[in-house]
């Protein structure tokens, strides 16, 4: 005889039951593409617990539990919390009981097919992990993934890594930092990068302006927004971000409707970042939100550029105290972006003439190393690595043989290309 209560996730359910934890009949996606939707809804962004769950039970379920539809079992519970503690983040951990009341007071609201008919009547669509339009190198942010994508602009492939610059800096920015930003969005557009920042005023919006500008690909320009797409913010910049939505994309991981916060601007900096192969702080006073883009950028292994300023301008002391502590690379020209975001070589050809010769004999690994050496600058081992897709030990074995072949010099423990074979 069946029992009325919910089964536990941790046991196997009956074949007519809903999918379960543990890859028990994968969800079908129809049913999983409006439960991200609820979520998405019912969850602030970055929510740890809430993440958790959808990784540990799958979203079908994860809604059901969240709103109470299905009682989690002990085994979740477990999963649950070593999921947060091997992301660090298990000290705000205190059992699902304190997320289900915490979510709770959004469960009314959750219209997900509303939400979803909204999108289709503004010409856009909701992209979840496992679309083809879905950008893979979100996965690099682990158990931070954004649950879903909500999308106006363009329905392309999303540009890989290596193709992407995210341009970033203070609101209030200077004739200085504008005219540098213009630059570079227009000189990135001209070489097919694709360059994407927040949509906010000041950096951001010469940077979208550039990029529009100079762009020579489908998707020149890129605006990861705070709140729902919907409604374009800053008003100010409305414009602007209905052409980036013709020209490019417009994107944010709340659904419509949802309200620009504060917490939400700093969340949203970290798509930004994974979604860059480089990010680079044009201008950024001290406590700059630029500077949190900065900080997720390098907690996954990201490159991370600062432009230098005046020492007299507060806008550039952001950019220094980057450059100070080591945690950016010092940029002055499009040429070093290029390079930093791991451009298949095409930066150092327009630097350096190579002889062809220089690649006789070279391994396939020697060859994506060699490529992603810089001319004028030093890189270390570890960014070489994330530059080139190679382990750190792999990089160090082809600095040692590409060292003895004249074609790469260390300085002081970085490594730079040299063109002296010998």
């Amino acid at each position: 005889m069946t029992e009325n209560h919910p089964q536990p996730l941790c046991e196997t359910p009956p074949s007519d039951a809903a999918p379960s934890l543990h890859g028990i009949g994968s969800p079908n996606r129809s049913k999983e593409r409006p439960a991200r939707a609820a979520l998405s809804r019912l969850m602030e962004p970055q929510d740890a617990a809430g993440l958790a769950l959808v990784q540990a039970a799958g979203a079908v379920d994860a809604l059901r539990i969240a709103t109470g539809g299905l009682a989690p079992g002990p085994e979740l519970e477990q999963e649950v919390a070593s999921l947060l503690g091997d992301n660090g983040v298990s000290a705000a951990w205190t059992g699902l009981a304190s997320a289900l009341r915490r979510w709770a007071p959004r469960i009314p609201d959750l219209a997900p097919e509303r939400d979803l008919a909204t999108m289709q009547r503004l010409g856009g669509r909701m992209i979840i992990p496992g679309d083809p339009m879905w950008p893979s190198q979100l996965a690099d942010l682990g158990l931070h993934e954004p649950l879903c994508l909500w999308w106006r602009g363009h329905e392309l492939e999303f540009p890989p890594l290596r193709r992407v610059v995210a341009l970033v800096g203070s609101r209030d920015s200077t004739s200085y930092g504008a005219s540098v930003t213009g630059d570079f969005a227009y000189g990135l557009g001209q070489r097919g990068y694709t360059v994407v920042s927040g949509g906010a005023y000041g950096i951001d919006a010469h940077a979208h302006r550039g990029a529009l500008t100079g762009g020579t690909n489908h998707m020149p320009t890129i605006a990861v927004m705070a709140g729902g797409v919907d409604r374009y913010y800053p008003s100010g910049n409305e414009d602007l971000l209905r052409a980036v939505a013709n020209q490019g994309t417009v994107i944010a991981e709340v659904p419509p409707g949802s309200a620009p916060t504060r917490y939400r601007f700093l969340q949203r900096n970290r798509i930004i970042a994974a979604l860059a192969g480089v990010t680079v702080v044009v201008e950024a006073r001290w406590r700059s939100g630029a500077l949190n883009t900065a900080h997720h950028a390098e907690s996954i292994g990201r490159a991370v550029a600062a432009v230098p300023g005046s020492i007299h301008s507060a806008n550039s002391a952001g950019c220094h105290r980057l450059l100070r502590d080591g945690g950016a690379v010092c940029v002055t020209d499009i040429g070093e972006i290029a390079e930093l975001a791991g451009s298949s070589g095409e930066a150092l050809a327009e630097d350096k003439e190579t002889d062809p010769s220089d690649h006789d004999g070279l391994t396939l690994e020697d060859l994506i190393l060699l490529d992603a050496l810089p001319v004028r600058s030093t890189s270390s081992v570890e960014k070489l690595a994330v530059v080139a897709g190679l382990s750190p030990e792999s990089v160090r074995a082809g600095l040692g043989r590409l060292g003895l072949l004249g074609l790469a010099a260390s300085e002081r423990g970085a490594w730079k290309r040299s063109g002296n074979r010998g």
